[in-house]
C-alpha cells in the first residue's frame, strides 16, 4: 500500500507541478476541469444520486463553459461567498444534526448544495492560481500542515474524541496540535520572508503584512477549524454510504474527494481573504 501511495503521489506531482509553474492557463484549465468532474462524480456517488456519471458530466460541462472557456470571469466573489456561507450555515450544523436519509428529497437537495461548494472550491483554486501558483500552493499548504500536525499530535496526545460517531480516529488534541503547527510554521515563514524574497508571494506573509499578527492568527485558527469540518463532513458521507474511500481513482489514496475534502471549505475563504488582504 505504501509503495502504491508513493507512486501515485509522485505521478500526480510530476503532472501538477509543471502545469502550475509553466503558467500555461489552458493546461491548468484542463487539469482543473478533470479534477472537478471527478470530485463531483464521487460526491454524487456518496449521495446515492442516480446516474452519477451523467450528472457529473453535466456539472463539469457547465463549470467549463462558465469559468474556463473564456478565463475566470463573472461573479467570482459571489461563488466564493456562497460556498463559504453554505459551510458556515448548513454543513457545520449537519455534523451535529446528521444527514437526511439517503433516499429522501432532503438528501437529493443536499447533494446539489454540496456540488455547489465544489464549484466554489474550484473557482477559488483558479482565483488563487491567477494571483500566482505559489500563492495557491501556500494557501493549500496550510491545510496540509494542519492535517500532518493533527496526525502526529493525535498519535502522541490524543485522548478526547473529536467526533467519535463520525471519525473515531480524530481527537481534540490532534486538532489543536494541527492548529498550533500551522500558526508556528506560518510565523516562521513571516519572520523568514525578509531573507527569502520568494516568501513574499505566499498567503500568510501577504496577510500578515496587511493585517498584522493578531488578525492573521485568528484567520489561521478559523482556517484550521474549517479544514477539520470539511474532513468530518466527507467522513460522514462515506460512513453513511458504507464506503472506505470516495472512489479508487487515486490508487493508494482513495478518491479526489479524499484528498481535497478539507480544502473544499477552506479555499473559498482563503480566496475571499486574499482579495480583501
Amino acid at each position: 500500500m505504501l509503495k502504491t501511495r508513493i507512486i501515485t503521489a509522485v505521478a500526480l506531482l510530476a503532472v501538477l507541478l509543471p502545469v502550475l509553474f509553466f503558467n500555461y492557463y489552458p493546461a491548468v484549465a484542463v487539469v482543473v476541469l478533470a479534477f472537478f468532474g471527478a470530485a463531483v462524480w464521487e460526491s454524487f456517488r456518496l449521495f446515492n444520486t442516480p446516474r452519477p456519471l451523467l450528472a457529473a458530466a453535466v456539472w463539469a460541462a457547465a463549470f467549463g463553459y462558465t469559468f474556463l472557456l473564456h478565463g475566470l470571469n463573472g461573479p467570482v466573489t459571489f461563488w466564493l461567498a456562497l460556498g463559504f456561507a453554505i459551510w458556515l450555515l448548513r454543513f457545520t450544523p449537519t455534523l451535529y444534526t446528521g444527514l437526511p436519509p439517503a433516499e429522501s428529497l432532503g438528501n437529493k437537495m443536499l447533494s446539489v448544495v454540496y456540488a455547489i461548494t465544489l464549484v466554489s472550491c474550484f473557482v477559488a483554486i483558479l482565483a488563487l492560481y491567477l494571483r500566482s501558483p505559489l500563492f495557491l500552493i501556500s494557501a493549500m499548504a496550510l491545510v496540509w500542515i494542519a492535517d500532518i500536525g493533527a496526525y502526529f499530535s493525535g498519535k502522541a496526545f490524543g485522548k478526547r474524541k473529536l467526533a467519535p460517531t463520525i471519525s473515531p480516529g480524530k481527537s481534540w488534541e490532534g486538532a489543536i496540535g494541527g492548529c498550533i503547527a500551522v500558526v508556528l510554521l506560518s510565523a516562521v515563514s513571516v519572520l523568514a520572508a525578509p531573507s527569502f524574497p520568494w516568501l513574499q508571494d505566499t498567503f500568510v506573509v501577504a496577510l500578515q503584512a496587511k493585517r498584522g499578527w493578531a488578525l492573521t492568527i485568528i484567520i489561521l485558527v478559523v482556517i484550521c477549524a474549517f479544514s477539520v469540518i470539511g474532513d468530518l463532513f466527507e467522513s460522514m458521507l462515506k460512513r453513511r454510504a458504507g464506503a472506505k474511500d470516495s472512489s479508487n481513482l487515486l490508487p493508494g489514496h482513495g478518491g479526489v474527494l479524499d484528498r481535497i475534502d478539507a480544502l473544499v471549505p477552506v479555499l473559498p475563504l482563503a480566496a475571499l481573504i486574499a482579495g480583501w488582504a
